[in-house]
């Protein structure tokens, strides 16, 4: 589902310090580290800057190969000094085989492990996010908008919630205080299907946070576009223009 997930962290260094430790529990190592990021294939982080704020108030889980690696995530992560959000157990709440364990991150977000039968197996680490939103019907509408070109849809509305799914992985829209400052990009499989998901957005009335074009910075062919959610988070389309596998 997701092709990248970004968050802009207050200090790096301590940033990574948390996730390497962590991660590396669930068999999870960097995949590229560079002045701007650092990366553990669709999950990477950045310094937060004058342009870019500190990511605050997100969920995020990551796949976990077992229960007892979930167990190891928290154990590690609260060994090394890091806040405990959650010790690991069975949550019977989000389903009847759902395990997880729970830390925060030196922002102050929500990191997961969880495990259960119905786990992503497209190589991606994100499984799901939670992100607050000042409004669901408001945050709803907007990605119910872009949805189609972003590859997921509605699954699961409540007054309070609103689940979106793709192929693999997925994310909520939870009432509360908002997320700040998130990025989550989706694949597209052509330059097209970008312009018409900045197209779709902008004349619903979305904010323009980039339009489509290439982006060699991130390296030759990335073709991307921007629009920001109600809350103000920065989301993505993206066609690498990679020959598929």
């Amino acid at each position: 589902m997701f092709d990248h997930v970004t968050i802009r962290v207050s200090d790096r260094a301590a940033s990574e310090q948390f996730y390497e430790t962590v991660l590396s529990a669930l068999g999870i190592e960097p995949t590229h580290r560079s002045e701007p990021y650092t990366e553990w294939r669709d999950f990477s982080l950045a310094t937060a800057d004058g342009s870019n704020d500190v990511t605050r108030r997100l969920h995020i889980a990551f796949v976990s190969p077992s229960r007892a690696h979930a167990d190891e995530f928290w154990r590690v992560g609260t060994a090394a000094g890091h806040r405990d959000d959650g010790a690991p157990g069975p949550r019977p709440q989000y389903g009847d085989d759902y395990y997880g364990a729970f830390l925060l991150d030196p922002d102050g977000n929500s990191a997961e492990a969880v495990h259960r039968a119905a786990m992503r197996d497209d190589g991606g680490v994100v499984d799901h996010l939670w992100i607050r939103v000042a409004d669901v019907d408001a945050a709803a509408r907007f990605y119910e908008t872009v949805g189609p070109y972003a590859g997921f849809g509605l699954r699961r509305r409540t007054p309070e919630r609103a689940q979106f799914v793709g192929e693999s992985g997925s994310f909520s829209v939870v009432l509360g205080p908002p997320t700040e400052a998130l990025h989550m990009a989706f694949s597209a499989q052509d330059d097209s299907t970008v312009e018409a998901f900045h197209r779709a957005a902008t004349d619903a009335g979305y904010r323009d946070n980039g339009g489509p074009g290439e982006r060699s910075v991130y390296h030759q062919g990335y073709y991307g576009a921007y629009v920001l959610d109600p809350d103000g988070n920065n989301v993505e389309v993206v066609n690498h223009n990679r020959p598929r596998l």
